[in-house]
């Protein structure tokens, strides 16, 4: 195929000229060497399109595309209706940008509305806003509004149940500010509440706290919310959407701000992303929220209209008085979600969290029952849980997708490992032996029977492998 970038070699010899430089390698000296590809990656030229797409066709060919999903930690695999697609297909969602204009933006504006109004009621909060790229970074920006709420705050404590991205993200996030980010151990798979007051104080921000948390556990919090009101100190908890069709909203814990991911609503998994982040907050802190808040009103003619009532960025207000710096609006993700969560309604998204914390709990008592592996911590969980193995985590995932066609579970312990984050807090416990397997309204009967059967299977080859029996694998 033809280049598409237009430029001849005599239009990069002066563009490198003037720049004084004598390569285009010296233009990307500040790419680490050892990132960098090596060799030419053996793409042809002057081939057709067809042949193009052929070879593309043969590459993507080599993917595994039938496997069964019980990965989660964050990304699952839920049942999207195909309404969806076609509805946010359509170009005045798939093409609309930033609506700036509010005379030509109503379609954008009011399914922003719309998304907000969803989202305050799932959280049982005020207010919400728009275009946050993920869970991760929702948490981050909840926790600006907690350093921003006071004076002289400057300590972010967290526990250390979250999930290890949003830990990573937090201190990417405050790297180089004057910021102090603490954890706030765990106790047989749940935060310390107990220790939770001794790291409080007139400094403390915000705390962050998640439910389910990474191990799949509900946590409870009750009474935390008047220990921190004593300090003036921000309650942030996140939360998985679907639990919260069955469990209690972070605005009935008393949390100030609630945030979380969307993509169980209506969103693929897609190889980690994109997703779309939520938070709602109560009314004190609307004009703290970052992002976009879609607003509802009259026109002159006195019909219903929609604007952008708040926008607390930095491309629509003065740099210093900013409260973000979110740029790239994840409107079409939030309207996948939006469409999600009218489809399936109040009723609906009640029936798929029960079917995910009932297809949850069987699987996890057929594993128990016939091949003798114990929850880590037993403790009540929605839909997701995690177990000790007497093998690597790693190689019975690998194991799995490789001889029985499943995606077996996220190794807890190596992903926490690659995200810098400190490993489970229970004595004796092999940390790269965790698995966490989670449980979704898609999910069939047989196909977890047919899960717990190859679990068997390979965990039986890990120990005869382990053992030395057939080598090395």
């Amino acid at each position: 195929m033809s280049t598409y970038i237009p430029h001849t070699d005599e239009d990069r010899r002066e563009m490198l000229s003037f720049l004084g430089l004598s390569s285009v390698k010296e233009l990307f000296l500040d790419i680490p060497v050892e990132i960098l590809e090596k060799e030419p990656m053996g793409i042809p030229t002057g081939i057709s399109e067809h042949e193009a797409l052929g070879k593309m066709k043969k590459y993507a060919d080599k993917n595994k595309t039938d496997l069964i999903s019980f990965m989660g930690c964050g990304s699952y695999d839920h049942i999207i209706p195909a309404a969806i697609d076609g509805l946010i297909s359509r170009g005045e969602f798939l093409t609309a940008y930033t609506p700036y204009q509010a005379e030509i933006s109503q379609g954008i504006l009011q399914a922003i509305f719309e998304f907000q109004s969803m989202i305050c009621e799932l959280n049982g909060m005020d207010v919400s806003n728009a275009s946050l790229y993920d869970g991760h970074t929702a948490i981050a920006e909840a926790a600006v509004i907690g350093l921003n709420s006071g004076a002289k705050k400057d300590t972010i404590l967290y526990s250390s149940t979250l999930h290890p991205h949003t830990i990573q993200v937090l201190q990417t996030f405050f790297a180089d500010l004057p910021v102090f980010i603490e954890e706030i151990p765990e106790v047989d798979g749940e935060t310390d509440l107990g220790g939770l007051e001794s790291q409080l104080g007139p400094n403390v921000a915000c705390v962050i706290l998640q439910t389910p948390n990474v191990y799949g556990i509900l946590e409870d919090y009750t009474g935390v919310a008047e220990k921190l009101n004593e300090y003036k100190s921000l309650f942030i908890v996140s939360s998985n959407p679907v639990s919260l069709g069955l469990m209690k909203p972070p605005g009935e814990w008393g949390a100030h701000i609630g945030v979380g991911d969307l993509q169980p609503f209506g969103l693929s998994p897609c190889y980690g992303g994109p997703s779309v982040g939520y938070m709602a907050a109560s009314k004190k802190y609307m004009r703290k929220l970052p992002g976009r808040i879609s607003g509802q009103t009259l026109d002159k003619g006195g019909l219903r209209s929609y604007v952008l009532t708040l926008q607390a960025r930095e491309q629509h207000i003065k740099r210093e008085r900013a409260t973000s710096n979110i740029c790239s609006n994840q409107a079409l993700a939030a309207i996948a979600c939006t469409i999600h969560m009218s489809l399936i309604g109040k009723e609906g998204l009640k029936e798929v969290a029960s079917q995910c914390t009932a297809k949850a709990h069987y699987l996890q008592d057929k594993i128990t029952k016939d091949l003798s592996i114990s929850l880590l911590h037993n403790k009540p969980f929605f839909h997701e849980f995690t177990l000790e193995l007497p093998c690597e985590a790693s190689k019975l995932v690998k194991d799995m997708t490789d001889n029985e066609c499943f995606l077996a579970g996220v190794d807890l312990g190596g992903l926490k490992e690659k995200a810098g984050c400190s490993p489970s807090g229970t004595p004796g416990v092999q940390n790269m032996n965790l698995l966490t397997i989670a449980v979704t309204e898609k999910r069939s009967r047989l196909e977890m029977d047919e899960y717990v059967s190859a679990l068997g299977r390979s965990l039986k080859r890990m120990t005869t492998f382990s053992n030395g029996v057939g080598g090395d694998k």
